[in-house]
């Protein structure tokens, strides 16, 4: 396990903070136990801190046809939708919710071009909301996988504010390579052919790269 490269930057400042406010308690504490006690939760807050940028190693699943999970975390979303920014035609909607305790790295969920890729400024609704797709600070990728296209979206939630995208149109990129990171909470949205097969139900936990989504 190892910390991602997002999280340098961050872990770095919060420690620095926490430190601060750590010894400016301790000086004007009128007893030690608000010392000991600030002392526990800044090193609590650092751990999660830490934990949240984790990078684990994962070996994707390598199998023609199939669409692999972009994230961990909780299936919300499994339905019939219209995609209006790029496909333009009925797809399946497989969303994915991260909460602040999965790992937030997301992944290419198959091998193929990107051929269109997008940021989207906008708001910061609960990312589980329905208009999230639609509203909130996002990215669009789509992969097109021998004709086949698979449109993946990356979206900011409530606390997530930072989303990374590595994609760039033009570039082939195989299953498993990472896309991007968002930061502190968030949703991965798959729009898929209508004709795929779908893996998962919702409510299912799903392991980026280890669990399929669909297979088309």
């Amino acid at each position: 396990m190892r910390i991602h490269k997002e999280g340098y930057k961050i872990i770095l400042n919060s420690f620095l903070i926490i430190v601060v406010i750590v010894i400016i308690t301790i000086v004007l504490a009128s007893s030690p136990k608000v010392g000991y006690y600030t002392t526990a939760a800044g090193l609590l807050l650092f751990i999660l801190i830490v934990r949240f940028f984790r990078e684990p190693n994962r070996t994707p699943i390598e199998e023609s046809g199939s669409v692999i999970a972009p994230a961990d975390g909780t299936v919300v979303i499994v339905k019939e939708v219209y995609e209006p920014e790029y496909l333009k035609c009925e797809c399946i909607q497989v969303s994915i919710f991260m909460s602040v305790f999965n790992v937030h790295v997301n992944w290419f969920p198959v091998k193929g071009e990107v051929e269109y890729f997008k940021y989207h400024p906008g708001k910061y609704l609960v990312a589980i909301h329905p208009k999230s797709s639609e509203k909130n600070e996002r990215t669009t990728v789509v992969t097109n996988v021998e004709g086949t296209k698979i449109l993946t979206r990356q979206i900011a939630g409530f606390i997530a504010r930072r989303i990374v995208s590595y994609a760039k149109e033009g570039n082939v990129m195989k299953a498993g390579d990472q896309m991007g990171f968002i930061k502190f909470g968030s949703r991965v949205d798959l729009f898929l052919p209508k004709e795929s097969t779908i893996q998962v139900i919702k409510g299912q936990k799903v392991k980026g790269c280890e669990t399929i989504i669909a297979k088309f």
